[in-house]
């Protein structure tokens, strides 16, 4: 199965204006995100998808390909599918424009789930709380998903869940999961879930995967043991760059529970 990679990425961001083009490190942060993207395996090319001519010119600069979207996208998941319009691919990996240091072997572990999941549409993955140092599952910013006994997913949340109703560790296999921003859709779903209005979940989470689970679609959820580093703010930013002029650079888990980029 072909898989290609799409970068949602804008130049307006309330916390943290210019973010893609933010280039302390040498490169802008868009590159980094490409050039995890190129380690993968199993993808066979990536897209930046964006609205900005700045961000655009900024991705040729480094020999990668920007797509010119529209304007007035409401998320990230429909700039991805106005790209995948006019892709010839099997499987389109949706992949935030924000996590530099997203591990390669995640994304085609999150491709191979999918293409061995044929009752599932889309796939996406999740990593124990208990493995991200210094994450609060409280953290509304943290978006939780729990699991069906096949490992799909039954529901996403800002809240807490599932809800211990008594004070005492999760009974095995129910220990909060992070949700990581990072889906892979067969091309044909994506396309179809992208005309699909906002759903009543959806707008109440403000979480766009709710709209595939009231429609009834499954979801697959890869667990994964590590959870990248999302670059929100100019504070985030500016430890990214610690962690590149560091020696002996490496990722250290943090949270990246978000819904999509847009």
């Amino acid at each position: 199965m072909t898989a290609i990679a799409v970068i949602p990425a804008r130049y307006a961001s309330t916390r943290f204006p210019a973010k893609p083009l933010a280039r302390e490190t040498g490169k802008f942060l868009i590159q980094h995100v490409c050039e995890r993207v190129a380690q993968a395996r199993l993808i066979a090319r990536t897209i930046v998808a964006t609205d900005d001519e700045r961000i655009a010119d900024a991705v040729r600069s480094f020999g990668g390909q920007a797509v010119m979207t529209r304007p007035d996208h409401p998320s990230g998941t429909d700039r991805v599918a106005e790209v995948a319009a006019a892709l010839e691919c099997d499987i389109v990996v949706n992949i935030q424009g924000d996590e530099p240091e997203l591990e390669p072997a995640a994304i085609d572990h999150l491709i191979t789930l999918l293409a061995d999941a044929p009752a599932c549409s889309i796939a996406t993955l999740a990593c124990p709380f208990s493995k991200v140092p210094g994450s609060d599952p409280a953290d509304p910013a943290a978006v939780k998903v729990v699991l069906d006994r096949r490992g799909h997913a039954l529901y996403f949340s800002r809240s807490l869940i599932p809800h211990h109703r008594d004070a005492r560790p999760s009974a095995p296999g129910a220990e909060p999961l992070l949700h990581l921003g990072i889906y892979a859709y067969r091309r044909d779903f994506l396309l179809a879930l992208a005309a699909l209005p906002p759903t009543p979940l959806e707008l109440t989470e403000r979480l766009e995967q709710l709209r595939v689970l009231e429609h009834g679609h499954a979801m697959a959820v890869g667990l994964v043991d590590r959870a990248a580093v999302g670059i929100d703010t100019p504070q985030d930013y500016a430890a990214f760059v610690r962690r590149m002029q560091t020696p002996s650079h490496g990722t250290k888990p943090q949270r990246s529970g978000t819904s999509h980029g847009r």
